[in-house]
């Protein structure tokens, strides 16, 4: 049978995984002291004192969570374990903040914490990290660098706590799916007997039907995060640079803050009406072109870049896979814009034609060259543009990119005009 070999198989990469996991911490301790020690401008006696917490570090994780893994399914003990192990990151990283790379080991031991204390272990070790990342506790106590300090620590929160989120509801639908296909594999068995001779062609059509279910699942939840959470959090760095650049312009300064603030609560949502596989925001209550009106109007006024939406031919409600893909689109396509082709102007048109709804986003920008797209996309995670494709070719759409070095970029994606059910057409 093919299902038990597959199976076995995903344990044994699962043992090598977790066994790589074991040695990480090590490593990041390790590279931590090293990067220090490179870069060391202290007395001898200081880095003395560090490599002896480092010692200890390593001496507690190798003692009670490498040697003795039982440990970790006893609660108390486990308990006493992190938070031990929390000491040591704080000790390292407020002596030196380079061991922000080491405070990463608490999210990956957080995960064994029970649900209930999970979420503190995931809050303290976002606290150590942010901490590292501001380069240690304000050095002065004032409000701008006080703020400044809570954003970071605000910030590494809410994206810990949202992957987190993310990799328990992946793990639990995982589990699901698991449950389903072994139930299944169950009753194949007992058919195998009477069946034999069809056994093994049902057998290699289920595991096809799971790897194809878990790969489209896998696509979707990648480009929802690609277009939610990558995004958002792209934008949110922008606007706190920006706001780190205007100190001395309080209206400025407010500005990108209130800016970073509304992305963060908009990809928040977004997140998780994403999770849940539900459509966006902007289209729950609003049709595609009064939507559309209102990003390409946010996307200006966060990037202070002109553009205009126009829409033609009559307007009329699509079924929602449609709008979600022009939606997205446009998102993206403004994304890119603001990442890469500083532009002046920006264009969106929507045409409503008998049988394609399509959507054409120009710019002014420096354009790129069409036959090496990939280089446009290497710096977000070669993701972007290959995420409007495939939403586009899952409609059996088409994306069409023109642009050359110094004359701009239009991006022009068409679709099967297929009409909503409760429009009647």
């Amino acid at each position: 049978m093919v299902e038990p070999v597959s199976m076995r198989t995903l344990a044994n990469w699962e043992r090598r995984i977790d066994s790589v996991l074991g040695y990480i911490p090590y490593g990041s301790l390790a590279f931590a002291t090293v990067l220090g020690l490179g870069s060391a401008t202290q007395p001898l006696g200081y880095w003395i004192g560090t490599l002896a917490v480092v010692a200890v570090t390593a001496g507690w994780m190798l003692w009670m969570y490498t040697l003795h893994p039982g440990w970790m399914k006893r609660g108390g003990i486990l308990a006493v374990y992190y938070v031990g192990l929390l000491v040591c990151i704080a000790v390292l990283v407020l002596r030196n903040p380079v061991y922000g790379f080491f405070a990463f080991t608490g999210y990956l031991h957080a995960i064994q914490l029970p649900v209930r204390w999970r979420v503190l272990g995931v809050a303290a070790t976002a606290l150590l990290t942010g901490t590292s990342q501001a380069g240690g506790l304000p050095r002065e106590f004032t409000v701008s660098a006080v703020l400044g300090y809570l954003m970071i620590i605000a910030f590494n929160m809410a994206l810990a706590s949202t992957m987190m989120l993310l990799a328990w509801i992946v793990s639990q639908q995982s589990d699901k799916r698991r449950e389903m296909v072994d139930a299944l594999a169950e009753k194949n068995e007992q058919l195998a007997t009477t069946l034999a001779e069809n056994a093994g062609l049902h057998a290699q059509l289920l595991t096809q039907a799971r790897e194809a279910g878990v790969l489209d699942e896998r696509q979707r939840m990648a480009r929802e995060i690609h277009d939610t959470i990558a995004q958002g959090l792209a934008g949110i760095v922008t606007q706190l640079q920006a706001a780190e650049q205007a100190e001395d312009a309080p209206a400025e300064w407010r500005r990108h803050l209130g800016n970073a603030a509304e992305l963060a609560r908009d990809s928040l949502s977004e997140a998780r009406r994403s999770v849940r596989a539900i459509q966006p925001e902007s289209l729950e209550n609003a049709r595609l072109p009064d939507a559309l009106a209102e990003v390409a109007s946010r996307w200006s006024a966060v990037h202070e870049i002109a553009a205009e939406f126009t829409t033609t031919g009559n307007a009329r409600p699509m079924h929602p896979e449609v709008e979600v893909t022009l939606l997205r689109t446009a998102q993206e396509a403004l994304a890119n814009v603001a990442k890469h082709a500083y532009a002046s102007r920006v264009g969106l048109t929507l045409s409503y034609m008998e049988d394609v709804v399509s959507l054409d986003v120009r710019d002014d920008g420096v354009g790129f060259d069409p036959e090496r797209p990939r280089d446009m996309d290497r710096q977000d995670g070669g993701f972007g543009l290959m995420a409007m494709r495939q939403r586009v070719r899952r409609l059996a759409g088409r994306l069409d990119i023109e642009s050359e070095p110094g004359a701009g970029t239009a991006i022009s994606a068409s679709v099967p005009a297929i009409a909503s059910a409760a429009s009647g057409e």
